[in-house]
């Protein structure tokens, strides 16, 4: 039975590193949400706002990997995603709804998966030079910001599971959700 693992949390709470800590442990592909996203806002002017309508192209993009997925990749073939997903945006919840839909399409056991980070590690996390590299925000108001005023997607899901990294390395928050994962899988 495969396996579909969405992450979610902020940005620089570390989806991608736990992310690939986990697909060692539960031998999965990892599709970052950037893959969506990049091949879009590389076309941008990095200094210019974000033109209204752009997240509906990536959420093209997104549902392609999606279809793809289903319809070629291995029966048995894990899957991790990554979603920075926000509490009572609608955008959120329709990116969250592609993931159950192809879960659901793969008759794949479907792991959200919340990840918490207390604010200043957070603002520590997103602060790094590299981040900007892979077109990720490194704006530590805006972590502060999002950190006091906005919570993690949090739609109810009988496999879900919401940790806290702030303390954890990703080793063993990854160590964490694959015996979550063993567990729903059973």
């Amino acid at each position: 039975m495969c396996v579909f693992v969405l992450l979610l949390g902020f940005p620089g709470v570390g989806k991608l590193t736990i992310a690939r800590e986990l697909g060692s442990l539960i031998s999965a592909k990892i599709v970052d949400n950037h893959w969506f996203n990049n091949p879009i806002l590389r076309l941008l002017d990095e200094d210019a706002p974000l033109p209204k309508g752009i997240w509906g192209y990536t959420a093209r993009v997104r549902q392609a990997v999606l279809d793809a997925i289903t319809a070629y990749s291995g029966p048995s073939a894990n899957f991790i995603f990554t979603h920075a997903g926000v509490e009572g945006d609608e955008r959120s919840t329709r990116t969250y709804q592609q993931f159950v839909d192809a879960a659901t399409q793969r008759a794949a056991v479907f792991v959200p998966v919340r990840l918490l980070c207390a604010e200043e590690e957070l603002a520590r996390r997103i602060s790094s030079p590299a981040r900007r590299d892979h077109l990720k925000t490194t704006d530590v108001e805006t972590s502060r910001s999002r950190s006091q005023q906005a919570v993690v997607l949090d739609i109810p899901h009988p496999h879900a599971l919401t940790l806290d990294v702030t303390f954890r390395s990703p080793s063993e928050s990854a160590a964490a959700i694959r015996d979550h994962v063993v567990a729903c899988r059973a």
